[in-house]
């Protein structure tokens, strides 16, 4: 396997008290023939953590995630396991979009939301269904941690994933959400550039890498050629300017933003 250069700065370390968690980058092929339509979210202007952004699908790891990881996936690594069910889990909550869960209909997955918003074990709603999630389906691809001392910091794993058929509405939660839209990566951060959306430091450098390939299995076997090594950026000085910078191994094409334009959490 090939590898790129080896990285600029030291190994990350996980900063104290970060809270494990992960996103789903759900990719679609587009009805224009251009690259893969990616389904982003816009959370609401009341969140503690990015507030307004948009990003991708997701949120932290529950107790409960390690248990049907355990279940459903046991020769996987545990923490790994269970972010992949956090980023199905998440994704249903949030969207209404059923991804790595083979056995759910359409008709039912308004009805698993549901009993998942209200509090209902995502191990004891598989149990009664007898079904399976495929986790495994999930592709992972990054892990970042900034430690920045925002409200939260969050260790969180990427993965991707080809979005099922479905034909009915996506909705976002409320609480947590206001819009939800499918756009490629080139097309989000063309509506960045152009101030119509608002997104942080991560989901603009893994838009950038996902607009590196057409679609979901290119983008499944570029990845594959790097590490998932955990990124946790850093301040350099060059040149007199602050930089926000990342390793350069990890195949992200850019690796660095002016700190004065970076928006962070």
């Amino acid at each position: 396997m090939t590898r790129a250069d080896p990285p600029s700065a030291s190994p990350a370390v996980l900063p104290d008290g970060a809270v494990p968690a992960a996103t789903l980058v759900i990719m679609r092929p587009s009805d224009s023939g251009g690259p893969d339509e990616i389904l982003m979210v816009k959370r609401s202007a009341a969140m503690a953590f990015a507030a307004g952004a948009v990003v991708f699908p997701g949120g932290r790891v529950d107790p409960d995630d390690y248990l049907v990881a355990r279940r459903h996936a046991p020769d996987l690594d545990e923490a790994d396991g269970a972010a992949r069910v956090a980023a199905v889990r998440e994704t249903l909550e949030e969207t209404g979009l059923a991804v790595g869960w083979p056995g759910l209909k359409e008709d039912d997955a308004a009805d698993i939301r549901r009993a998942l918003l209200a509090g209902e074990l995502m191990s004891d709603l598989l149990a009664a269904r007898g079904d399976r999630i495929a986790i495994e389906t999930l592709v992972p691809f990054a892990r970042w941690c900034p430690n920045f001392k925002e409200a939260r910091t969050f260790d969180t794993r990427f993965y991707a994933i080809a979005a099922p058929p479905h034909s009915h509405e996506l909705t976002v939660e409320e609480a947590e959400h206001s819009h939800i839209f499918w756009a490629s990566a080139k097309e989000t951060l063309s509506m960045a550039d152009r101030g119509e959306v608002s997104v942080i430091f991560p989901t603009r450098r893994n838009l950038e890498r996902l607009a590196l390939s057409a679609d979901f299995s290119s983008f499944s076997e570029y990845s594959s050629r790097f590490p998932v090594d955990l990124i946790t950026p850093w301040i350099e000085e060059r040149d007199g300017q602050s930089w926000l910078c990342i390793p350069e191994h990890l195949g992200y094409p850019v690796t660095r933003e002016s700190f004065d334009r970076v928006r962070r959490g």
